[in-house]
């Protein structure tokens, strides 16, 4: 199974790139059009499709991660331009104690339980943030297999929007997101091939989860 990783840079003259950029609904359905629509169910977790946006000095970027290399030809004319690459040579090279970067834009959430959440009238999830984000980012880590030996954190805005599901009343999203940077030291391959697979975290349809890593010479 090759993973793919697809760079797309909207042109800032598209309207249809500008109302995808400022619309997490869209941006996930623009997307999805460029995967066969013959997929099942899920057909997010069928190609395992996870995204994000990132700002960057030549203005925003789509950083697109699958298992099935996107039809960008689907694109609207005059979109922007996309680059497709493989990851096997990346992922082969995984190994214990190599240190890498990473990034990943996440949507800290605890669960409290049930007795809590009654008590005290708590949603089902709570979104964390600042030292709480810090702390739910750092247990992420170990489960993914690295050790974090540098750490930075900053929050983003949250993604807002509106599902509409079919035959269903309109469903709001809302995913507090923080966007975690530093330096790690492997310690379990399979564990971190799996987190780059699946993703971290809730969100992954709207932009969350992608976890992006590269050997710490080099910027991920």
């Amino acid at each position: 199974m090759t993973l793919w990783l697809t760079r797309i840079i909207p042109d800032a003259r598209s309207r249809e790139a500008r109302r995808d950029l400022g619309d997490p609904i869209g941006t996930h359905r623009r997307i999805m059009s460029l995967f066969p629509s013959n997929a099942g169910p899920d057909p997010r977790a069928r190609f395992g499709i996870l995204f994000r946006a990132e700002d960057t000095p030549a203005g925003p970027h789509l950083l697109l991660q699958s298992t099935h290399e996107p039809d960008t030809a689907r694109l609207p004319n005059g979109y922007g331009t996309t680059l497709a690459r493989p990851l096997d040579a990346l992922i082969d090279a995984i190994r214990p104690g190599l240190t890498i970067r990473y990034r990943c834009t996440a949507s800290p959430v605890r669960k409290p339980g049930a007795t809590t959440r009654a008590l005290y009238n708590l949603p089902p999830a709570v979104a964390l943030t600042g030292a709480a984000a810090d702390e739910w980012w750092l247990r992420q880590a170990d489960h993914s297999g690295i050790k974090p030996l540098t750490h930075h954190s900053h929050p983003l805005d949250a993604v807002r929007g509106q599902r509409r599901p079919d035959g269903a009343p309109p469903q709001n999203i809302r995913h507090t997101r923080t966007q975690f940077d530093g330096t790690a030291a492997i310690i379990d391959t399979d564990l971190l091939r799996k987190a780059i697979l699946n993703g971290i975290g809730r969100g992954k349809a709207y932009g969350c989860g992608l976890l992006s890593i590269a050997p710490a010479r080099q910027t991920p």
